[in-house]
């Protein structure tokens, strides 16, 4: 079998980045791609603390990769504007989320690494009434959800959230509002 290798000039980004959603998809299960482009984000909580009033701002980019059979984005906070080499870990994150339709269960694997702090987590996409919910566990046993909610076209609430030790209630954790940026 031959293999077509890139030109010598072709950039990464080109390899990975697609044009839209592979039609491997069905429309009906695509709950990530209206998240396609760039938003502000105002941080109000932040590793189970109430930041609000630190006025954190982030950005966060989503982008469909890998012939459109995946959803990728960079959540980066402090802005990359704001950042610098002394830029306190306890509140800053550069980190990247690969979310791939699994056509056997009808869902989304979602992959997170945040290679500032280490952090990762592995998690399970769907839609549920008008949210989007991720639910999966931390690789030290810790259950975990992150929601999309109060979504538009143009705006989003992410929430943050792990299953306190009872293993019936849940612990914000992370808690950002979203704006569409024009461009």
């Amino acid at each position: 079998m031959a293999t077509i290798a890139p030109a010598p000039s072709e950039k990464f980004q080109n390899v990975l980045e697609a044009s839209g959603r592979s039609p491997e998809i069905p429309e009906s299960a695509d709950v990530y791609g209206w998240l396609i482009g760039s938003w502000e984000l105002e941080v109000l909580h932040y590793k189970a603390a109430d930041v609000s009033s630190l006025g954190i701002q982030g950005e966060v980019h989503f982008g469909w990769v890998l012939e459109g059979r995946a959803v990728q984005d960079v959540w980066i906070m402090p802005r990359r504007s704001e950042r610098t080499n002394h830029t306190d870990k306890s509140n800053n994150m550069y980190g990247t989320t690969l979310r791939i339709w699994d056509p056997a269960i009808q869902a989304w694997l979602i992959r997170w690494i945040n290679p500032v702090t280490g952090h990762r987590e592995e998690q399970i996409g769907r839609r549920i009434g008008n949210d989007i919910v991720q639910v999966g566990a931390r690789p030290d046993g810790t259950a975990t959800r992150w929601r999309f909610t109060e979504i538009t076209h143009d705006s989003f609430h992410w929430i943050g959230e792990s299953l306190n030790q009872d293993g019936e209630t849940w612990k914000l954790e992370g808690e950002f509002r979203a704006k569409r940026t024009q461009g």
